[in-house]
């Protein structure tokens, strides 16, 4: 420990050397003074900030610097009183369908083409403007609410003048205040870390506010800062902080502290606690605020809600592009009619104007018939899909079928416009753990020093867990309702020592709280999810029983030798230290480590149990070595010197002599004795023990670690208890021991591997336990010196370690390598000069970590393996069957090995018997472009005999690893791997990168130009989630990151059939046939308004009142379309559910046909043809006037598109027939009321009693009937 804090001190000394070193790169090269002061200013505006105290001697300098940086108070809001209106009318005018309408009301003031009366053509243009200010403006008053509720909400702040915290609002907080928090407060600002009430100087924290994850977060105070544990006084604090610029990555924070003297210490993100996290397990922290408001981590990765364009939107905005080719076409045609009309024209009955040339005169009425056919263009189509799209999402958030009992959780819609996307998936991207399966890790099996444990025992206990399961399944059936996520009660335990109440309280955005509910319910879901029964109850191996026994107990028959124990006792002293698990209880929210810890024996019990190891025929050991101390034993037990004697491991080695019995007897009854001197009954520690076991809760960061500790926890080296510099381990046989942590490398997925240095609590030595993908740990383990009988054992131990883990990747099991490494004190002082100086880095701080782990984690010695249990969850075969009914490509990327992929692509029906694997396993370039080439012959060749991809018998299956993968994506091969990829029925990619998962979704979708759908529950899956089209999230044991960059969040994979099967289907259907129905009505109607220029020179006049043209189809026939769009249902639930191939139909049969909208431009041409000659011919040689003709002709347009309606509808509800008895209603009301009392409502006509009169003769309902009934009957 003295050579320890030796190495810490020298290199404190050697970075504090030169005080002008700022952002350190490497390990040495240190800049001088002078260079520091030439190019230091200008460096330190660029890169970074400083901060300083608020309260100190630094006080004028704060004042100079925190003009800079912006204070506490936040505002989500887009506008204020003043801005709301300019500002809003700004952004809607973006739109470009709202600029067309805003030409056509500044066109119609010019008198030369005014059309209509100038206050009606604003009617639409005022209507759509006010409607979306409306609810925009609501939307960020509720904004400005939460806002005002966070700015105000009350934290202790230091003041200077008066010594002592005071209550602040949130919003005066700014940056060089100390801010003091208490248990369960949330965290206001980005504070670093400077006191704990903690003795170690360690914080929790719960970021679920921020990234949904509930399992506590350590975070660490300073280094070097004075004594923790007593009380902070900020007048003493006079360093300077000098940190990086604020940026929007949670996971990163690079600075240093310089203080008075001098010295410099690095922070780092395990020293920052982030603005919207709770609090927890401590009482008392205080931190420094170095980022405030906006300037945070939390509000910089605040981006608003999603927006992608779904495909429908791009075609819509060719099809209205196509409307307005049409409208410029009506618009010549009139404008050339109308001059040749007047060019013809010989001598008038009626005023012409005729000093106004022909060609003149087509010009202004090419302007006056834009503004007359105006509702061609569909401006009020926008806002409906949008209405539309609310109510598709609210039905599919209630979805009883999409409801997860078991977590409380239902769907959640993400992203609100890309809804109908969900019905034209080609291509499912899918991770494997957590979404395919369970996330539930169950230990089942290991293997440690060549020796498998099959567990027999607890692969039963599993089965009768699983029946129950399905017996629980089974009974609770049919009878679920959605209930509310707030009424479930926390499992967590680990604020009871808390004095303070929770505060709920979400500062990120206004948005955050609407999904609220959602992310309360998969907290507490998550809280015990690693902690269940199966997980927990986990029953050992019997022969690994007996052997740990040698440890305590005098059974020396069969006893093995003391090297396989030492890695037994080193395997699952691995397990239970190499993880970041808090441990707690129900009475004791988080176990400490005491400062000193006596072993349950005594260190004459420890001696008498390692001596009673010397009778085993596999130690060569003299006895003369055994004696004295048990720690010099214990040094050669797990210090495994190179000079004892090697077996090769097999379940049954050998038996004991006889004459070790006396010797084993005599030495029991000295143990007994020495328990009965101190009154200990037999049994009764074991008793106590266990006792203590069942109310241990360890929370853990991922279900493969808690997995684990309750698998180690099974055979009595149990975790009780952890701090920042140490841990509390039972060891079987000895009791409990304070474990000094130095150093944890925690898992990432470029190494995949955590790794922890401890000082062992036996033998004094510098140890590093690693596990990690066997991909990874076998390439680093030692190869040993000297040939001869060690090197036969470690290539032994190695070759069927490798063996059994193939056997365990078969049967579907994840697997892990555990390894350790011993450092002699000069090697781990050389080493830690250099991780000293990377943690005191700013500038390629985490390049220099990780080069440091790196360095530590080699030369490994393999200890064993693990083989952990992740079931499929339900129904996930008929669910993948299903899709690929429905012609979706189903591709499975996952990180875990090969036989572990296919083996749950077996389980998961997605590789059929009949199918035929192709694997591509490749180490060079060269080999790749081969393999493809190959491959690329063979798909081929079947392809044109028999359609590989389509043949029912079977189809190609391709699986690649993740080396393979990346020389694939490679410019001169992508093209050769893709087209082998698509003629496969599935591609299974095995240890693919978060990158590479990306970049094969990337891939297809921009190369096929196909619609792509990647599922994932983990962090590694967030970058594949975003790629593609549509992103979907589960909300599993992996935290939130997966959900909260998602586009649509589930609970299970199997929802995935209903959502897109069914409500993919419908969405598509009914914004497909909605926006076709939408472009109908304003075609048909137009035309109507076409037609009659024929007869009226081409004038622009019109034949309807004005204002009943105008709200014609904004207001009498918008309301139809908008149920149909909601509730329609062309067919049944159940139905789409048993024949996926209809999805299929739907996707190429609607979508992806453009002649659609050409065959609804025809219909409602052949429409508005009847139902104006119709009238014309019935009225030929009558004396009415053109309003009176226009009458029976308007009625009957309102009757044939509302029955048009009906006879697209494939859902009749009371619904639907009230809305189209109310619109047929409005429109008849208010042409009757406008008739009856407007005189001078629509210059120059006047509509006085016209309706009224046409009402009241029998011709025009003759008219109506037998127009609508011609104009529909060929449907």
């Amino acid at each position: 420990m003295e050579s320890f804090h030796w190495v810490r001190h020298r290199c404190q000394q050697l970075l504090a050397a030169d005080r002008g070193r700022g952002w350190y790169s490497t390990a040495n090269g240190l800049p001088n003074q002078n260079r520091l002061d030439a190019h230091g200013s200008l460096h330190r505006a660029s890169k970074r900030r400083t901060v300083l105290a608020r309260h100190g001697p630094h006080q004028k300098q704060h004042e100079a610097l925190s003009k800079k940086y912006l204070r506490n108070a936040i505002r989500t809001t887009k506008y204020t009183c003043l801005t709301f209106i300019p500002k809003n009318l700004f952004q809607q005018f973006h739109r470009a369908a709202n600029l067309y309408f805003l030409f056509l009301v500044l066109l119609n003031w010019v008198p030369v083409v005014e059309a209509f009366e100038k206050e009606i053509t604003m009617i639409p243009l005022l209507l759509v403007l006010t409607v979306i200010g409306i609810k925009d403006g609501l939307e960020d008053y509720r904004r400005y609410l939460l806002d005002k509720k966070v700015n105000n909400n009350l934290v202790r702040v230091f003041c200077g003048t008066q010594k002592s915290y005071l209550d602040r609002c949130w919003k005066d907080v700014q940056v060089g205040d100390f801010v003091r928090l208490s248990c369960n407060e949330i965290i206001p600002a980005d504070l670093l870390l400077l006191y704990s009430s903690d003795p170690r100087g360690v914080c929790y924290i719960e970021t679920a506010n921020l990234d949904g994850e509930t399992n506590l977060k350590q975070r660490q105070v300073v280094s070097d800062l004075p004594q923790q544990g007593e009380d902070f006084t900020p007048e003493s604090f006079h360093s300077r902080i000098e940190c990086e610029n604020p940026n929007n990555d949670l996971s990163r924070f690079r600075g240093y502290i310089e203080h008075s003297g001098g010295v410099r210490v690095g922070v780092h993100s395990r020293n920052l606690l982030l603005r919207s996290c709770t609090i927890r397990n401590t009482e008392t922290v205080v931190g420094i605020v170095v980022y405030a408001g906006h300037e945070t981590k939390a509000m910089m990765n605040n981006s608003g809600p999603r927006y992608k364009r779904s495909r429908l939107e791009r075609r819509l905005n060719t099809d209205v592009l196509w409307c307005v080719v049409l409208l410029i076409v009506m618009c010549l045609t009139a404008a050339v009619g109308h001059g040749l009309w007047l060019k013809d024209l010989g001598d008038p009955v009626f005023q012409v104007d005729g000093e106004t040339s022909p060609t003149l005169a087509g010009f202004y009425v090419f302007w006056t018939m834009i503004i007359v056919l105006q509702v061609l263009i569909p401006i009020s189509l926008y806002v409906s899909i949008e209405i539309v799209k609310l109510g598709q999402v609210y039905f599919i958030n209630n979805d009883l079928d999409l409801y997860n009992q078991e977590q409380d959780s239902r769907i959640q819609c993400r992203a609100l416009n890309i809804t109908e996307d969900l019905g034209q998936i080609q291509y499912l991207f899918s991770d494997k753990t957590g979404t395919l399966t369970e996330n539930k890790m169950v230990f089942c099996r290991c293997s440690i020093y060549g020796v498998e444990y099959p567990h027999v025992e607890n692969a039963r206990r599993l089965e009768v867990y699983e029946a129950e399961g399905a017996e629980r399944t089974e009974a609770s059936g049919r009878s679920v309702s959605l209930k509310s996520s707030c009424s479930r009660k926390s499992l967590s335990c680990r604020s009871l020592s808390c004095n303070r109440s929770a505060v709920s309280l979400h500062t990120l955005t206004a948005e955050s709280l609407e999904d609220g509910d959602g992310l309360s319910s998969h907290v507490q879901a998550k809280t015990g999810a690693f902690c269940s029964r199966m997980a927990k109850d986990v029953v050992p191996d019997p022969e690994l029983v007996r052997k740990l026994d040698c440890l305590s107990s005098s059974a020396m028959e069969d006893s093995p030798s003391s090297l396989e124990l030492s890695y037994i006792a080193d395997f699952f002293l691995a397990l239970a230290i190499c993880n970041s698990v808090v441990v707690s209880s129900p009475g004791q929210p988080r176990h400490m480590v005491p400062e000193t810890r006596t072993p349950l024996r005594s260190l004459e019990e420890i001696k008498l149990m390692f001596q009673r190891l010397n009778f085993s025929p596999f130690s060569t050991m003299p006895p003369s070595q055994t004696r004295g101390s048990p720690r010099s034993f214990a040094g050669r037990l797990f210090g495994r010197g190179k000079t004892a004697s090697f077996t090769f491991p097999t379940h049954n080695d050998a038996g004991d002599g006889p004459e070790s019995e006396p010797d084993n007897n005599q030495e029991t009854s000295k143990l007994e004795e020495e328990k009965a001197a101190r009154g200990e009954e037999p049994g009764q520690e074991a008793e106590q023990e266990a006792e203590s076991d069942e109310l241990l809760l360890y929370e853990a960061e991922s279900p493969d670690e808690a997995a684990l500790v309750h698998a180690a926890r099974a055979y009595r080296c149990t975790l009780r208890g952890r701090s920042a510099q140490s841990l509390l381990v039972d060891l079987p046989g000895i009791g409990s021991l304070v474990v000094q942590l130095l150093h944890v490398f925690p898992f990432d997925s470029n190494r995949k591997r955590m790794s922890v240095v401890i000082r062992h609590p036996l033998t004094g030595q510098v140890v590093v336990y690693v596990k990690g993908a066997d991909s990874v740990i076998m390439d680093l383990l030692e190869t040993p010196a000297g040939g001869g009988q060690v090197e036969d054992m470690y290539n032994h131990i190695r070759q069927q370690t490798q063996r059994h883990l193939d056997s365990y990747a078969r049967d579907g099991l994840r697997t892990l390598c555990i390894a350790r490494k011993v450092l002699e004190e000069e090697e781990y002082e050389a080493w830690m000069k250099r991780q000293l100086v990377a943690e005191s880095s700013i500038e390629n701080r985490e390049e220099l970590l990780l080069e440091s782990a790196q360095k530590l984690e080699t030369d490994l010695t393999l200890l064993g393996s693990t083989g952990i249990l992740d079931r499929l969850q339900e129904e996930v075969p008929e669910t993948i069957h299903a899709l690929q009914r429905a012609g979706i490509k189903v591709w499975v990327l996952t990180g875990d090995k090969q036989e572990t992929a296919v083996n749950i692509a077996n389980a998961c029906k997605l590789l059929r018997p009949s199918d035929t694997l192709l694997t591509a396993n490749c180490g060079s370039k060269e080999a790749c472009a081969a393999l493809l080439e190959e491959l690329m012959d063979e798909v081929q060749h079947v392809g044109e005999t028999s359609g590989a991809d389509s043949s029912p018998g079977g189809g190609f299956i391709l699986v690649i690893n993740g080396r393979t993968l990346d020389l694939a994506l490679q410019e001169d091969l992508k093209s050769a791997f893709l087209y082998v990829s698509c003629r496969c029925r599935a591609v299974i990619c095995c240890r693919a990168t978060p990158l590479q998962k990306s970049q094969v979704v990337r891939l297809i979708r921009d190369q096929l130009g196909v619609m792509t759908l990647a599922v994932g529950d983990g962090a590694n899956d967030v970058s594949m989630i975003q790629v593609a089209d549509v992103g979907i999230g589960i909300s599993g044991q992996e935290g939130m990151q997966a959900v909260m960059s998602s586009d649509f969040a589930i609970s299970r994979f199997q929802h995935l059939r209903k959502l897109l099967l069914v409500h993919g289907h419908w969405c598509c259907s009914r914004l497909t046939n909605m926006v076709l129905y939408f472009i109908y009505k304003n075609v048909m109607y137009v035309n109507l308004l076409f037609f009659y220029q024929f007869f009226c020179g081409f004038s622009g006049s019109v034949m309807i009142n004005s204002w009943v043209l105008i709200l014609f189809n904004l207001v009498f026939t918008s309301v139809p379309p908008l149920v149909y769009g909601v509730l329609d249902q062309d067919t049944p639930a159940d139905t789409l559910m048993e024949l996926p191939e209809l999805y299929r139909a739907e996707r190429t049969s609607k979508v992806y046909a453009p002649s659609m909208f050409w065959i609804t431009i025809l219909d409602s041409f052949y429409q508005s043809l009847v139902c104006f000659f119709v009238p014309y011919f019935a009225l030929a040689g009558s004396d009415i006037g053109d309003l009176s003709f226009g009458s029976p002709v308007n009625a009957s347009a309102l009757f044939i598109i509302l029955l048009q309606q009906v006879m697209e509808s494939n859902t009749l509800t009371w619904i639907h027939v009230l809305v189209l008895v109310l619109s047929a209603v409005s429109y008849f009301g208010f042409v009757l009321v406008f008739g009856l009392f407007c005189t001078v409502c629509s210059h120059p006509t006047n509509p006085l009693g016209v309706e009224t009169l046409q009402m009241s003769h029998p011709r025009f309902y003759a008219i109506c009937v037998l127009t609508t009934a011609t104009a529909l009957l060929p449907r």
